[in-house]
Order: C-alpha cells, then sequence, then structure tokens
C-alpha cells in the first residue's frame, strides 16, 4: 500500500504539468509552443523513475530545464523547469555520497544560470542574479539535507528503540530464568532429595525382608518402582525448570543422540578444526533427561573449543559407555590463555545438567589444552543412585 501511494505521488506530474500547459494558453495572446509542450513531458516522465536513479534524472532534469529556461515561456507553464530543483532536493535526502550532491548541484546551477543569461544578456551580471541563483539552488538543497537528517535520526531511533527493547526482554528472561533456578534448587534440595531417600529405603527394606510374604515384595516391588518413576519425573522437571529451551530437544529418541552429535563435530569442522570423534551408535539407556544432558555437554564443549582455541587446532571427542553409563570426553589443544574460565556460566550450567541427570564432571586444563570428562548413568543406575 506505501509503495502504492509512492508510486502514485510520483506519477502526479505526468497530470499536474499537462494542465499547467494547458492553463497558460490564451487564444489570441499566448500559446505554449509545440516544442515546449515536448520538453515538458519528457521531463515529467523522467521524474517518475527519480526514486530508482535519484542522481541520473537530476542531471537529465537539469539540461532539460535550460531549453525550458530559454524558452518564451508565461503563466504557470514557467513552474516546468523547477522539476530539477526537486530531483535535486531528492539527491541530497536519498543518498549520503558527497560527490552525488555536488554533481547535482553543480548541473542545477549551471541550468539556473543558463536560463538567466538567455533570459537577459545584459542584466546577467546584476546582483539580482546571485540572489535568484542562491535561492533557486540553496533552498532544494537545504530541504534536501533537512530531510535527509530527519530520516537518519528515525533510523537512529528506530535502533535504538529496538536495543532498548531486547535489554527489557533479556533482563525479563534473566528474571524469570533466576527465579525458575531458585525454584529448581528448592525442588532439588527439598522434594528429590526425600524422594531418593524414599526410594533407597525401599530398597533396604526389600532385602532386609527377604523371608516375607511374597504379596509383601509385590507391595514393596510397587512402591519401589512407583517412587522411581516419581523421582524421573521429579528430574524432568528440574532440567525444564533449569532450561526451558530444553523442551525443544526432549523428543530426541535415543536412536538420534548419535546423529545430533555427529551435527555438532561437524559444525566444529566447519569452523576449521580438526575433529577426531570415537561415538558408541549404541547409547541407548540413558532416559530422556540423559539424552539432553549428553547433547549438552558435547554442544557445550565444542563450543567453547571454538570460541577460545586457534582455528586449525585439534579436538577428539569420545562418547561410549562406561560403568553402566555413558562416558563424555572432550580434549583439544591449542588453548592458551584464553581457555574457558571454570566459573563461567557454560561451565556451570554443564555441571548443574550433569549433577541433575546423576552424573559426574570433570573440567580442566591439560598439559596440552583442555579437556572435558563427564559419565551419565543408565536407567538403572540413575533409579539406584538416586539424586
Amino acid at each position: 500500500m506505501h509503495r502504492d501511494l509512492r508510486l502514485l505521488g510520483r506519477c502526479v506530474p505526468l497530470v499536474l504539468v499537462p494542465l499547467m500547459l494547458l492553463a497558460s494558453n490564451f487564444p489570441g495572446e499566448y500559446r505554449v509552443p509545440a516544442g515546449y509542450w515536448l520538453l515538458s513531458m519528457a521531463a515529467a516522465a523522467v521524474f517518475v523513475v527519480g526514486d530508482r536513479w535519484p542522481l541520473p534524472v537530476s542531471v537529465v532534469l537539469s539540461a532539460l530545464a535550460v531549453p525550458l529556461f530559454a524558452a518564451d515561456a508565461w503563466g504557470l507553464s514557467e513552474l516546468v523547469p523547477y522539476l530539477g530543483a526537486v530531483s535535486l532536493a531528492e539527491v541530497a535526502m536519498r543518498t549520503h555520497r558527497t560527490w552525488q550532491v555536488v554533481t547535482a548541484t553543480a548541473c542545477w546551477t549551471g541550468a539556473v544560470l543558463a536560463g538567466t543569461w538567455a533570459d537577459s544578456h545584459s542584466d546577467f551580471w546584476r546582483p539580482a542574479t546571485a540572489v535568484g541563483a542562491v535561492a533557486y539552488v540553496g533552498l532544494p538543497l537545504l530541504l534536501g539535507l533537512y530531510l535527509r537528517a530527519q530520516r537518519d535520526l528515525a533510523v537512529t531511533y528506530r535502533a535504538q528503540a529496538a536495543v532498548a527493547e531486547s535489554r527489557r526482554a533479556d533482563a525479563e528472561l534473566h528474571v524469570r530464568a533466576a527465579e525458575r533456578s531458585a525454584l529448581a534448587r528448592e525442588l532439588h534440595d527439598l522434594v528429590a532429595h526425600h524422594m531418593a531417600s524414599i526410594v533407597l529405603r525401599i530398597g533396604v527394606a526389600r532385602h532386609v525382608l527377604a523371608d516375607a510374604d511374597p504379596r509383601v515384595h509385590g507391595v514393596l516391588d510397587d512402591v519401589h518402582a512407583t517412587a522411581s518413576d516419581a523421582l524421573a519425573d521429579i528430574r524432568r522437571l528440574l532440567v525444564a525448570l533449569r532450561d526451558p529451551a530444553l523442551g525443544e530437544v526432549a523428543l530426541v529418541e535415543s536412536d538420534a543422540v548419535p546423529t545430533e552429535i555427529a551435527a555438532a563435530i561437524e559444525r566444529t569442522r566447519a569452523a576449521g578444526f580438526t575433529v577426531s570423534a570415537e561415538v558408541d551408535r549404541d547409547l541407548g539407556g540413558l532416559d530422556a533427561i540423559g539424552r539432553l544432558t549428553l547433547l549438552r555437554v558435547v554442544q557445550e564443549s565444542l563450543t567453547n573449543v571454538m570460541k577460545h582455541t586457534d582455528p586449525g587446532g585439534s579436538v577428539a571427542v569420545t562418547v561410549a559407555r562406561r560403568s553402566a553409563g555413558i562416558a563424555v570426553r572432550v580434549t583439544d589443544t591449542g588453548h592458551g590463555a584464553g581457555a574457558p574460565n571454570p566459573a563461567g556460566h557454560g561451565v556451570i550450567g554443564m555441571g548443574e545438567r550433569v549433577e541433575l541427570a546423576g552424573g559426574t564432571l570433570d573440567v580442566g586444563p591439560t598439559e596440552h589444552g583442555w579437556e572435558v570428562d563427564a559419565w551419565l548413568p543408565g536407567v538403572s543406575a540413575a533409579s539406584e543412585t538416586g539424586h
């Protein structure tokens, strides 16, 4: 809609110029010459494409203005050459290239002076000539520069508003994340702790009452399974509270985990690193939280490599089964002063996720670089250890 209105505005001279020329005809006294009609309509047609090629259109309109100024015009028809002034203002408004503004100004100034010379040879060197040239050239030039400044100011205000809105959104997300983290800590310290204790005590009771009625064992097994499921659900809720964005990854099936890890490795290779990978294709046995944690540990480790290591360094990624769980090791060479901060948000986040999944994490420098070593328990191991 806005574009259609702009095009309509550009076409106004095609209607206005003929009306001005017709209004300048007085039977018996003055009639606009055919040549003037031709030049005027050419100027109106050229003006239509001024938004696409401002400088060429300004130069052409200035050239057409010279014979129009020199012609014996009368009435409203005398205003047609001043399409060149409008075009000069448009060049000054649309471009920041000084040479284009200077070129358009020089062409229009030459047209005005040539028109003044053709109009009156004897009076050309009078002060009024200089005053008229300054007015006919200076006013459209200043108007164009003013409009350009207003457009630039509007763009700046919009950018500042966008930055302010982004900062406000980031601050809001930070506050929400802090609240969710606090709630997750409370849930972990209270509910999860008691649920894990219940699971452990039921397991002890099953061993103590080894000779009890089989129906008692059935009840204990059912309570143990229910409590274990409830503990797993609490862990899922804890992860969701810690990082809501993980909800998008929660649907990753165990068969797709190696594919996701391979994609992260390929992104690191594309960044210029040499990556050797040994990823076990059979990563079953991890629950949803374990799979999410495994992906995040690998992704965060490789992200730290790309952030803190010079391209061309070597990276080794190992993901394999170990001790009824999955072991992850990411090592690299080339970390120096730019090594990750062990107290940084990324490392802390990895530690929190691994802890919630019931695993262990060891992060730190080595003799030649940096190493991330994590272990995540399988479903059975997680149920036995409880967290």
